[in-house]
């Protein structure tokens, strides 16, 4: 069993002035990182873009 994070695309791929998705509100150089980080890494990624989405007012799901 792998403990490996899923990625948090959820197929709205869309960049907005800040360089952020407003899908998975991962940056843009968060998002090409994605497919050569290592778990650490994308745990990294996924507090970071969890953090933002609560920023912008959206609730965790």
């Amino acid at each position: 069993m792998s403990n490996a994070p899923e990625s948090p695309c959820i197929s709205i791929c869309s960049l907005d002035q800040n360089d952020v998705c407003e899908g998975c509100f991962r940056t843009g150089n968060e998002i090409v990182d994605w497919f050569t980080a290592n778990d650490d890494r994308k745990r990294e990624i996924l507090e970071a873009s969890t953090q933002r989405r609560k920023d912008a007012g959206f609730s965790i799901f």
